[in-house]
């Protein structure tokens, strides 16, 4: 499966890729949950004395949001749409081991992540600006315009992006190959991408088996 980078987007952007071979979806287990609601509640506390759009990873975002023509108030990308649930105490409650684990380095690392099962993907996969037209249907219940957001797409059209991602390539128990995507923030170096991919790919495979491979493309 080819990924690349469109012109469209360019620097400061870059991305970190992991494919995931064999692994088994399922409930999370306690140490999981109980790291992801303990993580929560201590974001709640710093919640109550700063906003989530003064998190440096929150803000590097709604700056790339706002300088690609999407206003960072109406479209929060993913990170900061979590935050905004922890300062209500709405705190995130256990889907699955793969989507857990996803929303739990997301907001350790005040960074946008996506996880997407493998088989929808239908051929090669670039990373590009969204066009004018171009729609889909995300996670938040609702169609969303791509145009002018940062998107993963595939022959078929968008199916992730930092601000919400597509239904159609989901994660569920049923997913033996998942893709994930970093949407690394422009200020983190080279090593801590490294760091943050290794420590990403490593909990991943500890909680839901299989094996898998890391790129950064940028």
């Amino acid at each position: 499966m080819e990924k690349s980078i469109h012109s469209s987007i360019g620097a400061p952007f870059s991305f970190g890729i992991i494919n995931y071979h064999n692994i088994v979806v399922s409930e999370s287990p306690q140490m999981l949950k109980g790291r992801l609601q303990l993580f929560q509640e201590s974001l709640f506390f710093d919640l109550q004395d700063k906003p989530p759009s003064s998190f440096p990873g929150v803000a590097e975002w709604r700056t790339l949001f706002k300088d690609h023509g999407k206003d960072p108030n109406r479209y929060r990308h993913s990170t900061e749409a979590l935050l905004k649930r922890i300062q209500k105490q709405n705190y995130l409650t256990s889907i699955n081991s793969a989507i857990d684990l996803n929303n739990f380095f997301s907001l350790q690392y005040e960074t946008p992540i996506g996880i997407y099962d493998s088989s929808k993907i239908e051929g090669s996969i670039e990373l590009r600006l969204g066009s004018e037209n171009e729609m889909f249907e995300g996670l938040n219940g609702r169609t969303n315009s791509a145009h002018n957001l940062v998107v993963a797409a595939d022959q078929n059209g968008p199916f992730g992006s930092p601000f919400v991602d597509s239904v159609k390539t989901s994660v569920s128990e049923k997913t033996t190959e998942a893709l994930q995507i970093v949407y690394f923030r422009p200020s983190l170096s080279e090593e801590n991408k490294e760091k943050f991919l290794s420590s990403l790919k490593e909990m991943f495979i500890q909680v839901n088996g299989g094996s898998a491979t890391t790129r950064i493309i940028s």
